[in-house]
């Protein structure tokens, strides 16, 4: 690729942060990874980091999203990117602890592309992580 492999990551429980970051890392998936801690921090990061000087937005290349956060929950922010014009393409994997049905039907109704309950045990969360990184960052074909 010629141009930074960028992920955004919105995860407020640091110890699966720093995993997921972890894992990315090992396996060589991005060149940069931004971590946003909770929705507000999201939307806001949207609203104004993502633009530069001269209002060129700058789309990173998978948005790895949590669903249950403080202040402002995963669906409300799935729902703001996918209804936004500018980050609407890009895709956005939900990564989740959630196994509720309604969670998933309510994330594939907004928008989201994929929808993935993060495994308990160390070694398998690394390995879906690097999976997942693999995929939507090598092997899918982003609308550009």
């Amino acid at each position: 690729m010629n141009n930074p492999t960028e992920i955004i990551l919105i995860e407020d429980n640091i110890s699966d942060a720093d995993l997921i970051i972890r894992a990315l890392k090992k396996y060589k998936l991005a060149n940069k990874i931004t971590h946003l801690s909770d929705g507000q921090e999201a939307l806001d990061y949207f609203e104004t980091e993502m633009l530069d000087a001269d209002t060129f937005f700058k789309t990173p290349h998978i948005i790895l999203l949590d669903l249950k956060m403080p202040k402002i929950n995963g669906l409300e922010v799935l729902q703001k990117i996918k209804l936004d014009e500018r980050t609407k393409t890009i895709p956005v994997v939900v990564l989740t602890s959630s196994k509720e049905d309604p969670d998933m039907e309510a994330c594939y109704k907004l928008g989201a592309n994929s929808y993935v309950v993060k495994p308990v045990v160390f070694d398998e969360f690394i390995k879906a992580v690097s999976e997942l990184g693999q995929y939507w960052l090598m092997v899918n074909q982003p609308l550009k």
